[in-house]
């Protein structure tokens, strides 16, 4: 685990600088200098393009990181031709599709809200810019150098876009030009992500594809559904929102969300470099090392997703009085999107395991399945429950197929990323939750919120410590304690 820890900690600090960056842009300058109308929009863009991505990729970044280590160092060249020009065959037919529909798509997506037909174009080029983007990380990930990428992917976009916003306020830019930076930073993103990843390894582009060409093409078609399944799992209720309520109300949500989504920022780290590690152990046949790395990459992120969702749900009231009055009151968005992120990040690398093993078209079949069901309860709950009815939704739905993710893992390979650490950390978070819900300091909400966070921490990481529940953690507080200790 140390090429694992070593980058993993970069990758998390990388993401949680980001992850500030967003906080400022998502509570505080997009809700004080967009109307919610036009937050709204920027939040639809986005996840449109994120729902387009795997779509537009054409599962390349996925089969880049499946077959790249099982290519001989003469195929490579073909190999990564053929990864290049696999996003086109799906690209250009839909850029068709887009401009001789143009217009029926736009009456489609603006039922609702009319503003959204004049930024079509903008959802395909955010699309494109993403789908590129997986690529040339993808690429640098097989080299087992993760960290750049991650900081293009989290931190510089974010950085970008509170420029735009800070000069938005001062007027510096119109509104209009502030959308099209938006499309402009993602963009750039993906040319800077090309550059880098050519620069670890220069290609030496072939002239032909490689052997086994239909296998890999349709494991990447096959992967447009696995990725477009995880999307639609993750994004799919910000863009239905906008099909049934006002615009505004995806603003709304999303900043709740967002709060949520921290929960999954160390997992998320921590998958850019065990995914191509778990690629390795399944192409040598490797389960021992397999199972070792599916235990570790779950305790390690349940140790720090659940404290992250006790540190939400602990100073949620504090952070409300934070934001404009139209954004508070959605503690019930925050719980359960922050629970299905918790149990989601229990599950270690368990889609690599799946997708990267010979069981990914079963993987597929069930994540489809549960992809439609996510979409009736969107249908079924918005009109009911307005945004905490998509909500619900969505942790009806993620909690379901990783339930399903686990057992299939259980049958096809015979283990389980628990032990019984995981159960020791579960009754610490607990005991933590229940101890400071009810103590509450009178002082300014930041002030509320650091104190508070400050002795839950301090008490979990003296928790884990004290009782060596996990080796990796108690590692790292060994080495930083003797630093610390003259």
């Amino acid at each position: 685990m140390g090429i694992v820890l070593k980058q993993s900690f970069k990758n998390t600090i990388v993401t949680f600088i980001g992850f500030g960056f967003g906080a400022i842009n998502t509570l505080f300058l997009y809700t004080n200098i967009l109307e919610p109308t036009y937050y709204g929009l920027v939040t639809f863009i986005l996840a449109t393009g994120a729902i387009l991505m795997p779509i537009m990729s054409a599962g390349a970044h996925n089969s880049l990181v499946k077959y790249y280590s099982a290519q001989s160092e003469e195929s490579k060249g073909n190999f990564l031709t053929l990864v290049l020009v696999a996003p086109l065959l799906i690209i250009l037919p839909l850029a068709l599709f887009f401009a001789l529909a143009q217009d029926a798509i736009g009456n489609w997506l603006s039922i609702k809200n009319a503003l959204v037909k004049d930024y079509l174009w903008y959802l395909f080029l955010v699309g494109l810019s993403m789908a590129y983007f997986e690529v040339f990380y993808a690429w640098s990930k097989v080299h087992l150098k993760s960290v750049f990428g991650n900081f293009l992917k989290e931190v510089f976009a974010r950085i970008c876009v509170t420029i735009l916003l800070t000069l938005l306020y001062f007027e510096m830019i119109s509104l209009e030009f502030f959308l099209k930076g938006i499309v402009g930073v993602y963009l750039l993103r993906t040319l800077l992500m090309k550059s880098y990843a050519f620069y670890l390894k220069k290609p030496n582009l072939g002239l032909s594809f490689p052997k086994h060409t239909k296998t890999i093409l349709g494991y990447g078609l096959l992967m447009v559904l696995g990725g477009s399944v995880a999307l639609i799992l993750l994004e799919i209720d910000k863009f239905m929102i906008n099909q049934f309520k006002a615009i505004e109300n995806v603003a709304f949500y999303g900043v709740a969300v967002y709060i949520a989504t921290s929960i999954i920022v160390p997992a998320r780290a921590m998958n850019q470099i065990t995914y191509p590690l778990t690629a390795n152990y399944l192409n040598d046949g490797n389960l021992f090392e397999l199972e070792s790395l599916y235990r570790k990459t779950s305790l390690t992120a349940f140790i720090a997703s659940g404290l992250l969702f006790v540190l939400i749900i602990l100073n949620i009231n504090d952070l409300f009085l934070l934001l404009p009055e139209e954004y508070r009151g959605g503690f019930a968005i925050v719980a359960l999107i922050g629970m299905a992120r918790v149990f989601d990040a229990l599950m270690g690398n368990v889609n690599a395991i799946l997708y990267y093993s010979e069981y990914y078209k079963w993987v597929l079949g069930m994540g489809i399945c549960f992809a439609l069901t996510t979409i009736l309860l969107n249908l079924w709950l918005i009109p009911i429950y307005g945004i905490e009815g998509a909500a619900l939704a969505s942790f009806v739905a993620i909690f379901l197929f990783d339930l399903s993710k686990l057992v299939f893992v259980k049958l096809k390979f015979g283990f389980l990323p628990f032990t019984g650490a995981t159960f020791k950390v579960l009754a610490t978070l607990v005991l933590l939750s229940c101890l400071f819900w009810v103590f509450q300091f009178p002082f300014h909400p930041i002030v509320n919120i650091g104190l508070k966070s400050a002795l839950v921490v301090v008490m979990y990481l003296g928790i884990l410590y004290r009782f060596d529940i996990s080796e990796d953690v108690s590692g790292v507080l060994s080495k930083w304690l003797k630093r610390k200790t003259p």
